[in-house]
Protein backbone atom coordinates (compact mmCIF):
# COMPACT_ATOMS: atom_id res chain seq x y z
CA UNK A 1 0.00 0.00 0.00
CA UNK A 2 2.93 2.30 0.84
CA UNK A 3 4.34 1.76 -2.65
CA UNK A 4 0.93 2.49 -4.21
CA UNK A 5 0.58 5.81 -2.32
CA UNK A 6 4.11 6.89 -3.29
CA UNK A 7 3.43 6.05 -6.93
CA UNK A 8 0.08 7.84 -6.95
CA UNK A 9 1.82 11.02 -5.73
CA UNK A 10 4.26 10.76 -8.62
CA UNK A 11 1.45 10.06 -11.08
CA UNK A 12 -0.38 13.24 -10.16
CA UNK A 13 2.63 15.46 -10.95
CA UNK A 14 4.77 13.82 -13.64
CA UNK A 15 1.97 11.98 -15.32
CA UNK A 16 -0.20 14.96 -16.20
CA UNK A 17 2.75 16.60 -17.97
CA UNK A 18 3.53 13.31 -19.70
CA UNK A 19 -0.09 12.87 -20.76
CA UNK A 20 -0.21 16.34 -22.31
CA UNK A 21 3.13 15.71 -23.96
CA UNK A 22 2.31 12.28 -25.39
CA UNK A 23 -1.13 13.38 -26.55
CA UNK A 24 0.47 16.09 -28.62
CA UNK A 25 3.24 13.67 -29.65
CA UNK A 26 0.83 11.92 -31.98
CA UNK A 27 0.84 15.07 -34.06
CA UNK A 28 4.35 16.25 -33.21
CA UNK A 29 6.91 16.53 -35.95
CA UNK A 30 9.76 16.41 -33.41
CA UNK A 31 11.77 13.33 -34.21
CA UNK A 32 13.77 11.09 -31.90
CA UNK A 33 16.60 8.79 -32.93
CA UNK A 34 16.51 6.41 -35.88
CA UNK A 35 17.47 2.87 -34.83
CA UNK A 36 18.49 0.31 -37.44
CA UNK A 37 18.47 -3.43 -36.84
CA UNK A 38 18.75 -6.59 -38.89
CA UNK A 39 16.65 -9.67 -38.07
CA UNK A 40 17.87 -12.85 -39.76
CA UNK A 41 15.15 -15.51 -39.69
CA UNK A 42 16.94 -18.85 -39.52
CA UNK A 43 16.72 -22.43 -38.24
CA UNK A 44 18.72 -22.87 -35.03
CA UNK A 45 19.25 -26.02 -32.92
CA UNK A 46 17.34 -25.46 -29.64
CA UNK A 47 17.38 -28.09 -26.90
CA UNK A 48 14.44 -28.23 -24.50
CA UNK A 49 12.83 -31.14 -22.57
CA UNK A 50 15.82 -33.40 -23.37
CA UNK A 51 15.41 -33.03 -27.13
CA UNK A 52 16.96 -30.79 -29.81
CA UNK A 53 14.74 -29.22 -32.47
CA UNK A 54 15.69 -27.07 -35.45
CA UNK A 55 13.63 -24.08 -34.31
CA UNK A 56 13.03 -20.92 -36.33
CA UNK A 57 14.68 -17.98 -34.55
CA UNK A 58 15.81 -14.40 -35.10
CA UNK A 59 19.60 -14.04 -35.22
CA UNK A 60 19.94 -17.47 -33.61
CA UNK A 61 18.42 -16.10 -30.38
CA UNK A 62 15.47 -17.55 -28.46
CA UNK A 63 13.64 -15.47 -27.40
CA UNK A 64 14.68 -12.98 -30.07
CA UNK A 65 16.49 -9.69 -29.45
CA UNK A 66 14.94 -7.12 -27.11
CA UNK A 67 14.50 -3.77 -28.87
CA UNK A 68 14.87 -0.77 -26.55
CA UNK A 69 13.66 2.60 -27.82
CA UNK A 70 12.31 5.90 -26.57
CA UNK A 71 8.96 7.46 -27.29
CA UNK A 72 9.49 9.40 -30.55
CA UNK A 73 12.21 7.10 -31.94
CA UNK A 74 11.97 5.51 -35.38
CA UNK A 75 12.82 1.90 -36.13
CA UNK A 76 14.12 0.43 -39.37
CA UNK A 77 14.32 -3.34 -39.11
CA UNK A 78 15.54 -5.28 -42.11
CA UNK A 79 14.13 -8.81 -41.95
CA UNK A 80 16.16 -11.32 -43.96
CA UNK A 81 14.46 -14.69 -44.43
CA UNK A 82 16.98 -17.55 -44.39
CA UNK A 83 14.40 -20.09 -43.17
CA UNK A 84 12.34 -22.51 -45.26
CA UNK A 85 9.01 -20.89 -44.42
CA UNK A 86 7.33 -17.66 -45.50
CA UNK A 87 7.50 -15.11 -42.70
CA UNK A 88 6.31 -11.65 -41.63
CA UNK A 89 6.95 -9.71 -38.41
CA UNK A 90 4.21 -7.83 -36.52
CA UNK A 91 5.08 -5.06 -34.05
CA UNK A 92 2.34 -5.88 -31.57
CA UNK A 93 0.63 -2.78 -30.18
CA UNK A 94 2.62 -0.20 -32.18
CA UNK A 95 0.11 2.39 -33.39
CA UNK A 96 1.67 2.52 -36.90
CA UNK A 97 0.27 5.98 -37.63
CA UNK A 98 0.19 6.16 -41.46
CA UNK A 99 2.71 3.30 -41.60
CA UNK A 100 0.31 0.40 -42.20
CA UNK A 101 2.76 -1.16 -44.66
CA UNK A 102 4.96 -1.97 -41.64
CA UNK A 103 2.26 -3.61 -39.50
CA UNK A 104 3.13 -7.14 -40.62
CA UNK A 105 0.14 -9.54 -40.64
CA UNK A 106 0.54 -11.89 -43.59
CA UNK A 107 -1.82 -11.17 -46.53
CA UNK A 108 -3.40 -8.26 -44.61
CA UNK A 109 -0.83 -5.45 -44.89
CA UNK A 110 1.79 -7.32 -46.92
CA UNK A 111 2.58 -10.50 -48.80
CA UNK A 112 4.95 -12.75 -46.87
CA UNK A 113 8.73 -12.51 -47.11
CA UNK A 114 9.63 -15.61 -49.12
CA UNK A 115 12.65 -17.79 -48.26
CA UNK A 116 15.70 -15.88 -49.52
CA UNK A 117 13.83 -12.55 -49.53
CA UNK A 118 14.00 -9.50 -47.29
CA UNK A 119 11.89 -6.50 -46.29
CA UNK A 120 12.64 -3.46 -44.14
CA UNK A 121 9.95 -2.43 -41.65
CA UNK A 122 10.03 1.35 -41.03
CA UNK A 123 7.88 3.02 -38.39
CA UNK A 124 7.92 5.61 -35.60
CA UNK A 125 6.85 5.18 -31.98
CA UNK A 126 4.42 8.04 -31.32
CA UNK A 127 2.93 8.78 -27.92
CA UNK A 128 3.47 5.30 -26.48
CA UNK A 129 5.51 4.26 -23.43
CA UNK A 130 5.84 0.93 -21.68
CA UNK A 131 6.09 -2.65 -22.91
CA UNK A 132 5.13 -4.00 -26.30
CA UNK A 133 6.57 -6.91 -28.25
CA UNK A 134 7.17 -8.21 -31.75
CA UNK A 135 6.38 -11.62 -33.22
CA UNK A 136 6.01 -13.55 -36.45
CA UNK A 137 2.53 -13.19 -37.98
CA UNK A 138 2.72 -16.13 -40.35
CA UNK A 139 1.64 -19.73 -39.67
CA UNK A 140 2.65 -20.77 -36.12
CA UNK A 141 6.15 -19.33 -36.37
CA UNK A 142 5.54 -17.00 -33.45
CA UNK A 143 5.94 -20.02 -31.13
CA UNK A 144 9.67 -19.23 -31.30
CA UNK A 145 9.93 -15.97 -33.29
CA UNK A 146 9.23 -13.25 -30.73
CA UNK A 147 10.89 -10.69 -28.48
CA UNK A 148 10.29 -7.66 -26.28
CA UNK A 149 9.89 -4.07 -27.50
CA UNK A 150 10.61 -1.69 -24.61
CA UNK A 151 9.59 1.96 -24.99
CA UNK A 152 11.07 4.35 -22.45
CA UNK A 153 10.09 8.02 -21.98
CA UNK A 154 11.69 10.68 -24.18
CA UNK A 155 15.02 12.10 -23.01
CA UNK A 156 14.36 14.49 -20.15
CA UNK A 157 11.04 12.81 -19.31
CA UNK A 158 10.61 10.24 -16.54
CA UNK A 159 8.32 7.42 -15.52
CA UNK A 160 5.22 8.52 -13.59
CA UNK A 161 6.49 6.35 -10.70
CA UNK A 162 9.80 6.23 -8.79
CA UNK A 163 12.60 5.06 -11.09
CA UNK A 164 13.11 1.33 -10.49
CA UNK A 165 16.58 0.05 -9.58
CA UNK A 166 16.44 -2.44 -12.42
CA UNK A 167 14.14 -3.66 -15.19
CA UNK A 168 13.58 -7.24 -16.36
CA UNK A 169 11.56 -8.44 -19.36
CA UNK A 170 9.59 -11.60 -18.49
CA UNK A 171 8.41 -13.34 -21.68
CA UNK A 172 5.92 -16.13 -21.06
CA UNK A 173 5.96 -18.65 -23.89
CA UNK A 174 4.68 -22.04 -24.97
CA UNK A 175 6.87 -24.91 -26.17
CA UNK A 176 6.00 -27.94 -28.28
CA UNK A 177 8.28 -30.98 -28.29
CA UNK A 178 7.67 -30.94 -32.05
CA UNK A 179 7.80 -28.51 -34.95
CA UNK A 180 4.93 -26.03 -34.21
CA UNK A 181 4.27 -25.54 -37.94
CA UNK A 182 3.75 -29.32 -38.28
CA UNK A 183 1.37 -29.26 -35.28
CA UNK A 184 -0.73 -26.60 -37.02
CA UNK A 185 -0.64 -28.33 -40.41
CA UNK A 186 -1.70 -31.64 -38.89
CA UNK A 187 -4.70 -29.93 -37.23
CA UNK A 188 -5.60 -28.30 -40.58
CA UNK A 189 -5.39 -31.71 -42.26
CA UNK A 190 -7.55 -33.51 -39.69
CA UNK A 191 -10.01 -30.72 -38.85
CA UNK A 192 -9.43 -31.50 -35.15
CA UNK A 193 -8.00 -29.29 -32.41
CA UNK A 194 -4.18 -29.13 -32.47
CA UNK A 195 -2.07 -30.98 -29.92
CA UNK A 196 -1.57 -28.94 -26.76
CA UNK A 197 1.91 -27.68 -25.86
CA UNK A 198 4.35 -29.71 -23.77
CA UNK A 199 5.65 -26.86 -21.62
CA UNK A 200 5.32 -23.20 -20.80
CA UNK A 201 8.46 -21.08 -20.60
CA UNK A 202 9.82 -17.95 -18.91
CA UNK A 203 12.38 -16.24 -21.15
CA UNK A 204 12.34 -19.44 -23.25
CA UNK A 205 13.23 -21.78 -20.35
CA UNK A 206 10.66 -24.26 -18.93
CA UNK A 207 12.15 -24.28 -15.43
CA UNK A 208 12.69 -26.73 -12.59
CA UNK A 209 9.45 -28.71 -12.85
CA UNK A 210 10.24 -30.22 -16.28
CA UNK A 211 12.68 -32.91 -17.41
CA UNK A 212 16.20 -31.84 -18.41
CA UNK A 213 15.45 -28.20 -17.61
CA UNK A 214 16.80 -27.35 -14.14
CA UNK A 215 20.30 -26.36 -15.24
CA UNK A 216 18.89 -23.63 -17.55
CA UNK A 217 16.09 -22.20 -15.37
CA UNK A 218 15.85 -18.41 -15.76
CA UNK A 219 17.26 -16.61 -12.70
CA UNK A 220 16.44 -12.96 -11.88
CA UNK A 221 18.83 -11.59 -9.25
CA UNK A 222 17.92 -8.74 -6.89
CA UNK A 223 19.50 -6.83 -4.01
CA UNK A 224 17.52 -6.58 -0.78
CA UNK A 225 15.46 -3.40 -0.66
CA UNK A 226 15.57 -2.59 -4.36
CA UNK A 227 12.61 -2.24 -6.72
CA UNK A 228 12.50 -4.16 -10.01
CA UNK A 229 10.21 -3.28 -12.92
CA UNK A 230 9.06 -6.58 -14.41
CA UNK A 231 7.82 -6.21 -17.98
CA UNK A 232 5.58 -9.28 -18.31
CA UNK A 233 4.54 -10.38 -21.82
CA UNK A 234 2.26 -13.29 -22.67
CA UNK A 235 3.85 -14.61 -25.86
CA UNK A 236 2.17 -18.03 -25.54
CA UNK A 237 0.51 -19.20 -28.72
CA UNK A 238 -2.84 -20.43 -27.41
CA UNK A 239 -3.09 -20.04 -23.64
CA UNK A 240 -4.05 -17.26 -21.20
CA UNK A 241 -1.70 -17.52 -18.20
CA UNK A 242 -1.65 -16.72 -14.49
CA UNK A 243 1.65 -15.34 -13.15
CA UNK A 244 2.82 -14.86 -9.54
CA UNK A 245 5.99 -14.48 -7.46
CA UNK A 246 6.15 -16.34 -4.14
CA UNK A 247 5.67 -14.09 -1.06
CA UNK A 248 5.86 -10.86 -3.11
CA UNK A 249 3.18 -8.36 -4.04
CA UNK A 250 3.09 -6.92 -7.56
CA UNK A 251 2.13 -3.27 -8.18
CA UNK A 252 0.66 -2.88 -11.66
CA UNK A 253 1.72 0.41 -13.29
CA UNK A 254 1.14 -0.21 -17.01
CA UNK A 255 -0.36 -2.51 -19.62
CA UNK A 256 -0.03 -2.68 -23.41
CA UNK A 257 2.27 0.41 -23.37
CA UNK A 258 -0.22 2.63 -21.54
CA UNK A 259 0.21 3.69 -17.91
CA UNK A 260 -2.44 2.56 -15.44
CA UNK A 261 -3.61 3.77 -12.07
CA UNK A 262 -1.37 1.68 -9.77
CA UNK A 263 -2.91 -1.25 -7.91
CA UNK A 264 -1.40 -4.09 -5.94
CA UNK A 265 -2.10 -7.76 -6.55
CA UNK A 266 -0.59 -11.15 -5.78
CA UNK A 267 -1.39 -12.61 -9.20
CA UNK A 268 -1.57 -11.45 -12.83
CA UNK A 269 -3.58 -12.92 -15.71
CA UNK A 270 -2.49 -12.14 -19.24
CA UNK A 271 -4.20 -13.28 -22.41
CA UNK A 272 -1.86 -14.03 -25.31
CA UNK A 273 -0.69 -10.70 -26.75
CA UNK A 274 -1.13 -8.72 -23.54
CA UNK A 275 1.66 -7.06 -21.55
CA UNK A 276 1.65 -5.90 -17.92
CA UNK A 277 4.29 -3.75 -16.19
CA UNK A 278 4.65 -4.39 -12.46
CA UNK A 279 6.91 -3.09 -9.71
CA UNK A 280 8.19 -5.68 -7.26
CA UNK A 281 10.07 -4.69 -4.11
CA UNK A 282 12.72 -7.04 -2.73
CA UNK A 283 11.38 -6.71 0.81
CA UNK A 284 11.35 -10.36 1.90
CA UNK A 285 14.00 -12.32 3.75
CA UNK A 286 16.97 -13.05 1.45
CA UNK A 287 16.22 -16.38 -0.22
CA UNK A 288 15.17 -17.85 -3.57
CA UNK A 289 11.55 -17.44 -4.65
CA UNK A 290 9.82 -19.01 -7.63
CA UNK A 291 8.15 -16.88 -10.27
CA UNK A 292 5.58 -19.20 -11.79
CA UNK A 293 3.03 -19.25 -14.60
CA UNK A 294 0.33 -21.73 -15.53
CA UNK A 295 -2.86 -21.89 -17.56
CA UNK A 296 -6.10 -20.02 -17.06
CA UNK A 297 -8.45 -22.43 -18.84
CA UNK A 298 -11.97 -21.12 -19.38
CA UNK A 299 -13.09 -23.69 -21.98
CA UNK A 300 -14.55 -26.57 -19.99
CA UNK A 301 -13.65 -30.17 -20.81
CA UNK A 302 -11.14 -29.16 -23.52
CA UNK A 303 -7.63 -30.60 -23.25
CA UNK A 304 -4.95 -28.08 -22.22
CA UNK A 305 -1.35 -28.01 -21.04
CA UNK A 306 -1.66 -28.11 -17.23
CA UNK A 307 2.07 -27.82 -16.48
CA UNK A 308 3.75 -24.96 -14.57
CA UNK A 309 6.76 -22.97 -15.71
CA UNK A 310 9.10 -21.40 -13.16
CA UNK A 311 11.94 -18.90 -12.96
CA UNK A 312 13.78 -17.94 -9.76
CA UNK A 313 13.87 -14.55 -8.04
CA UNK A 314 17.20 -14.80 -6.22
CA UNK A 315 18.35 -12.38 -3.53
CA UNK A 316 22.08 -11.84 -3.96
CA UNK A 317 22.58 -12.13 -0.20
CA UNK A 318 20.67 -15.44 0.00
CA UNK A 319 22.65 -18.13 1.75
CA UNK A 320 23.80 -20.70 -0.74
CA UNK A 321 22.39 -23.40 1.55
CA UNK A 322 18.88 -22.31 0.47
CA UNK A 323 19.77 -22.82 -3.17
CA UNK A 324 17.92 -26.11 -3.53
CA UNK A 325 14.56 -25.00 -2.19
CA UNK A 326 12.95 -21.93 -3.76
CA UNK A 327 9.54 -21.06 -2.27
CA UNK A 328 6.57 -21.77 -4.58
CA UNK A 329 3.78 -19.18 -5.03
CA UNK A 330 0.18 -20.20 -4.74
CA UNK A 331 -1.50 -19.90 -8.14
CA UNK A 332 -5.27 -19.78 -8.78
CA UNK A 333 -7.13 -22.88 -9.92
CA UNK A 334 -7.00 -23.36 -13.71
CA UNK A 335 -10.65 -22.31 -14.09
CA UNK A 336 -10.68 -19.47 -11.54
CA UNK A 337 -12.70 -16.92 -13.51
CA UNK A 338 -13.52 -14.95 -10.32
CA UNK A 339 -9.84 -14.08 -9.81
CA UNK A 340 -9.55 -13.10 -13.48
CA UNK A 341 -12.61 -10.84 -13.23
CA UNK A 342 -11.37 -9.11 -10.06
CA UNK A 343 -7.95 -8.56 -11.65
CA UNK A 344 -9.33 -7.25 -14.97
CA UNK A 345 -11.74 -4.86 -13.26
CA UNK A 346 -8.86 -3.26 -11.31
CA UNK A 347 -7.47 -1.58 -14.45
CA UNK A 348 -8.02 2.17 -14.79
CA UNK A 349 -6.33 4.99 -16.67
CA UNK A 350 -4.23 7.16 -14.33
CA UNK A 351 -6.61 10.11 -14.71
CA UNK A 352 -9.75 11.26 -16.49
CA UNK A 353 -9.47 10.55 -20.21
CA UNK A 354 -11.31 11.70 -23.32
CA UNK A 355 -13.43 8.70 -24.21
CA UNK A 356 -15.13 9.01 -27.61
CA UNK A 357 -18.80 9.94 -27.26
CA UNK A 358 -21.45 10.76 -29.91
CA UNK A 359 -20.72 7.40 -31.51
CA UNK A 360 -20.85 7.26 -35.34
CA UNK A 361 -20.51 3.49 -35.68
CA UNK A 362 -22.17 1.29 -33.06
CA UNK A 363 -21.14 -2.29 -33.85
CA UNK A 364 -21.97 -5.64 -32.26
CA UNK A 365 -19.66 -8.59 -32.99
CA UNK A 366 -20.30 -12.14 -31.84
CA UNK A 367 -17.17 -14.27 -31.49
CA UNK A 368 -16.75 -17.99 -31.04
CA UNK A 369 -16.10 -21.41 -32.46
CA UNK A 370 -18.13 -23.48 -34.89
CA UNK A 371 -18.23 -26.89 -36.54
CA UNK A 372 -18.32 -27.46 -40.27
CA UNK A 373 -20.03 -30.57 -41.57
CA UNK A 374 -17.63 -32.90 -43.34
CA UNK A 375 -17.54 -31.88 -47.05
CA UNK A 376 -18.63 -34.69 -49.40
CA UNK A 377 -15.20 -34.91 -51.08
CA UNK A 378 -13.33 -35.29 -47.73
CA UNK A 379 -12.55 -38.66 -46.18
CA UNK A 380 -13.11 -39.38 -42.50
CA UNK A 381 -9.46 -38.74 -41.55
CA UNK A 382 -9.99 -35.10 -42.53
CA UNK A 383 -13.05 -34.69 -40.30
CA UNK A 384 -11.82 -35.56 -36.82
CA UNK A 385 -13.61 -32.77 -34.98
CA UNK A 386 -16.59 -33.59 -32.72
CA UNK A 387 -18.98 -36.08 -34.36
CA UNK A 388 -17.08 -36.20 -37.64
CA UNK A 389 -16.92 -32.41 -38.22
CA UNK A 390 -14.12 -29.88 -38.78
CA UNK A 391 -13.45 -27.05 -36.30
CA UNK A 392 -14.00 -23.50 -37.49
CA UNK A 393 -14.47 -20.07 -35.85
CA UNK A 394 -16.08 -16.79 -36.80
CA UNK A 395 -17.08 -13.22 -36.00
CA UNK A 396 -20.72 -12.38 -36.75
CA UNK A 397 -21.03 -15.79 -38.44
CA UNK A 398 -18.29 -14.99 -40.99
CA UNK A 399 -15.20 -17.19 -40.89
CA UNK A 400 -12.41 -14.95 -42.18
CA UNK A 401 -10.43 -16.16 -45.20
CA UNK A 402 -7.13 -14.46 -46.06
CA UNK A 403 -6.43 -13.73 -49.73
CA UNK A 404 -3.45 -15.43 -51.38
CA UNK A 405 -2.48 -13.34 -54.43
CA UNK A 406 -2.49 -9.84 -52.94
CA UNK A 407 -2.52 -8.36 -49.47
CA UNK A 408 -5.74 -6.61 -48.45
CA UNK A 409 -3.91 -3.29 -48.08
CA UNK A 410 -2.43 -3.53 -51.60
CA UNK A 411 -5.81 -4.48 -53.06
CA UNK A 412 -7.42 -1.50 -51.29
CA UNK A 413 -4.70 0.99 -52.22
CA UNK A 414 -4.39 -0.12 -55.83
CA UNK A 415 -8.12 -0.70 -56.38
CA UNK A 416 -7.66 -4.38 -57.30
CA UNK A 417 -11.14 -5.95 -57.64
CA UNK A 418 -12.18 -9.40 -56.45
CA UNK A 419 -9.83 -9.61 -53.44
CA UNK A 420 -12.28 -8.57 -50.71
CA UNK A 421 -15.77 -7.19 -50.18
CA UNK A 422 -16.84 -4.47 -47.72
CA UNK A 423 -20.01 -6.14 -46.47
CA UNK A 424 -18.86 -7.46 -43.10
CA UNK A 425 -22.04 -7.32 -40.98
CA UNK A 426 -22.08 -4.65 -38.25
CA UNK A 427 -24.35 -6.87 -36.14
CA UNK A 428 -25.13 -10.61 -36.04
CA UNK A 429 -27.10 -11.71 -39.13
CA UNK A 430 -29.26 -13.84 -36.79
CA UNK A 431 -30.02 -12.76 -33.23
CA UNK A 432 -30.08 -15.61 -30.69
CA UNK A 433 -29.44 -16.38 -27.02
CA UNK A 434 -25.68 -15.96 -27.44
CA UNK A 435 -24.62 -17.53 -24.15
CA UNK A 436 -27.50 -20.00 -23.82
CA UNK A 437 -28.26 -23.30 -25.47
CA UNK A 438 -27.56 -22.51 -29.12
CA UNK A 439 -29.29 -24.33 -31.96
CA UNK A 440 -27.00 -26.62 -33.99
CA UNK A 441 -28.18 -24.81 -37.12
CA UNK A 442 -25.96 -21.87 -36.05
CA UNK A 443 -22.76 -23.93 -35.70
CA UNK A 444 -21.70 -23.61 -39.34
CA UNK A 445 -20.59 -20.08 -40.37
CA UNK A 446 -20.16 -18.80 -43.91
CA UNK A 447 -16.64 -18.06 -45.18
CA UNK A 448 -15.55 -14.77 -46.72
CA UNK A 449 -12.97 -12.01 -46.97
CA UNK A 450 -15.29 -9.31 -45.71
CA UNK A 451 -14.08 -5.94 -44.42
CA UNK A 452 -15.98 -3.24 -42.53
CA UNK A 453 -15.47 0.27 -43.91
CA UNK A 454 -14.94 3.19 -41.51
CA UNK A 455 -14.81 6.85 -42.47
CA UNK A 456 -11.68 8.67 -41.28
CA UNK A 457 -12.31 10.22 -37.85
CA UNK A 458 -15.44 8.20 -37.10
CA UNK A 459 -16.04 7.39 -33.43
CA UNK A 460 -16.48 3.66 -33.07
CA UNK A 461 -18.00 1.45 -30.38
CA UNK A 462 -17.78 -2.32 -30.63
CA UNK A 463 -19.63 -4.71 -28.32
CA UNK A 464 -17.70 -8.01 -28.47
CA UNK A 465 -19.97 -10.86 -27.40
CA UNK A 466 -18.71 -14.37 -26.63
CA UNK A 467 -21.02 -17.22 -27.63
CA UNK A 468 -21.53 -20.72 -26.26
CA UNK A 469 -21.39 -22.29 -29.74
CA UNK A 470 -19.26 -25.44 -29.18
CA UNK A 471 -18.36 -23.92 -25.79
CA UNK A 472 -17.85 -20.52 -24.16
CA UNK A 473 -14.27 -19.32 -23.76
CA UNK A 474 -12.31 -16.19 -22.87
CA UNK A 475 -10.97 -14.79 -26.15
CA UNK A 476 -8.11 -12.23 -26.22
CA UNK A 477 -9.22 -9.92 -29.04
CA UNK A 478 -6.44 -7.78 -30.55
CA UNK A 479 -6.95 -4.79 -32.84
CA UNK A 480 -4.04 -3.81 -35.09
CA UNK A 481 -3.13 -0.15 -35.60
CA UNK A 482 -5.15 1.14 -32.63
CA UNK A 483 -5.41 1.34 -28.88
CA UNK A 484 -8.95 1.35 -27.51
CA UNK A 485 -10.72 2.12 -24.26
CA UNK A 486 -12.36 -0.87 -22.57
CA UNK A 487 -15.42 0.87 -21.13
CA UNK A 488 -17.25 -2.17 -19.72
CA UNK A 489 -17.23 -5.95 -19.37
CA UNK A 490 -19.83 -8.37 -18.10
CA UNK A 491 -21.28 -11.87 -18.22
CA UNK A 492 -24.25 -13.26 -20.13
CA UNK A 493 -25.75 -11.48 -23.13
CA UNK A 494 -25.03 -7.77 -23.50
CA UNK A 495 -28.22 -5.81 -22.78
CA UNK A 496 -28.09 -2.20 -24.08
CA UNK A 497 -31.00 -1.27 -21.79
CA UNK A 498 -29.23 -2.08 -18.53
CA UNK A 499 -25.54 -2.58 -19.35
CA UNK A 500 -24.89 0.94 -20.66
CA UNK A 501 -25.19 2.09 -17.03
CA UNK A 502 -21.97 0.14 -16.35
CA UNK A 503 -19.96 2.13 -18.92
CA UNK A 504 -16.87 3.79 -17.44
CA UNK A 505 -16.53 7.00 -19.46
CA UNK A 506 -14.21 8.63 -16.91
CA UNK A 507 -10.99 6.59 -16.57
CA UNK A 508 -11.28 3.32 -18.52
CA UNK A 509 -8.02 1.50 -19.35
CA UNK A 510 -6.39 1.94 -22.77
CA UNK A 511 -5.37 -1.43 -24.28
CA UNK A 512 -4.64 -3.10 -27.62
CA UNK A 513 -5.90 -6.56 -26.59
CA UNK A 514 -9.05 -7.24 -24.55
CA UNK A 515 -9.71 -10.54 -22.79
CA UNK A 516 -13.42 -10.94 -23.51
CA UNK A 517 -14.93 -12.81 -20.53
CA UNK A 518 -15.98 -16.41 -21.08
CA UNK A 519 -19.75 -16.46 -21.67
CA UNK A 520 -19.69 -12.68 -21.49
CA UNK A 521 -18.94 -9.46 -23.36
CA UNK A 522 -16.68 -6.41 -23.51
CA UNK A 523 -17.29 -2.95 -24.97
CA UNK A 524 -14.48 -0.97 -26.59
CA UNK A 525 -14.27 2.51 -28.15
CA UNK A 526 -11.75 4.17 -30.45
CA UNK A 527 -11.52 6.93 -33.07
CA UNK A 528 -10.69 5.71 -36.59
CA UNK A 529 -7.92 8.21 -37.29
CA UNK A 530 -5.35 5.83 -38.76
CA UNK A 531 -6.03 5.04 -42.44
CA UNK A 532 -5.39 1.53 -43.77
CA UNK A 533 -6.57 -2.05 -43.36
CA UNK A 534 -6.44 -3.21 -39.75
CA UNK A 535 -6.91 -6.79 -38.63
CA UNK A 536 -9.01 -7.55 -35.54
CA UNK A 537 -8.63 -11.13 -34.36
CA UNK A 538 -8.47 -13.59 -31.52
CA UNK A 539 -4.86 -13.89 -30.33
CA UNK A 540 -5.21 -17.61 -29.68
CA UNK A 541 -3.44 -18.63 -32.88
CA UNK A 542 -5.52 -21.76 -33.30
CA UNK A 543 -8.60 -19.52 -33.51
CA UNK A 544 -7.19 -17.14 -36.12
CA UNK A 545 -6.34 -20.22 -38.22
CA UNK A 546 -9.99 -21.25 -37.93
CA UNK A 547 -11.23 -17.78 -39.00
CA UNK A 548 -11.91 -15.83 -35.78
CA UNK A 549 -10.99 -12.50 -37.38
CA UNK A 550 -12.18 -9.56 -39.47
CA UNK A 551 -10.58 -6.37 -40.78
CA UNK A 552 -11.52 -2.71 -40.69
CA UNK A 553 -10.88 -0.64 -43.80
CA UNK A 554 -10.29 2.92 -42.55
CA UNK A 555 -10.60 5.39 -45.43
CA UNK A 556 -8.22 8.28 -46.00
CA UNK A 557 -9.17 11.64 -44.54
CA UNK A 558 -8.29 15.01 -46.06
CA UNK A 559 -4.77 15.75 -47.23
CA UNK A 560 -1.45 13.99 -46.81
CA UNK A 561 -1.42 13.80 -43.00
CA UNK A 562 -4.71 11.87 -43.00
CA UNK A 563 -3.80 9.52 -45.84
CA UNK A 564 -1.89 6.30 -46.24
CA UNK A 565 1.36 6.88 -48.17
CA UNK A 566 2.23 4.63 -51.14
CA UNK A 567 3.89 1.27 -50.39
CA UNK A 568 7.68 1.09 -49.97
CA UNK A 569 9.60 -0.17 -53.02
CA UNK A 570 10.79 -3.36 -51.26
CA UNK A 571 7.30 -4.50 -50.21
CA UNK A 572 7.22 -8.26 -50.92
CA UNK A 573 5.06 -9.50 -53.79
CA UNK A 574 2.89 -12.58 -53.48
Amino acid sequence: MEMEMEILKNFSTISLALFLFTSSALFSLTSGEIQRHQFVIQATPVKRLCKTHNSITVNGMFPGPTLEVRNGDSLQVQVVNKARYNVTIHWHGVRQMRSGWADGPEFVTQCPIRPGGSYTYKFTIQGQEGTLWWHAHSSWLRATVYGALIIRPRLGQSYPFPKPDRETPILLGEWWDANPVDVMMEATRTGAAPNVSDAYTINSQPGDLYNCSTQDTTIVTVDSGETNLLRVINAALNQPLFFAVANHKLTVVGADASYTKPFTTSVLMLGPGQTTDVLIKADQSPARYYMAARAYQSFQNAPFDNTTTTAILEYKSAEKGNALNPIMPSLPAYNDTNTVTAFTRSFRSPRKVQVPTNIDESLFFTIGLGLNNCPPNFNKSSCQGPNGTRFTASMNNVSFVLPRNFSLLQAHQQGIPGVFTTDFPGSPPVKFDYTGNVSRSLYQPITGTKLYKLKFGSRVQVVIQDTSIVGPESHPIHLHGYDFYIIAEGFGNFDPKKDTSKFNLVDPPLRNTVSVPSNGWAVIRFVAENPGVWLMHCHLDVHINWGLAMSFLVENGVGELQSLPPPPPDLPVC
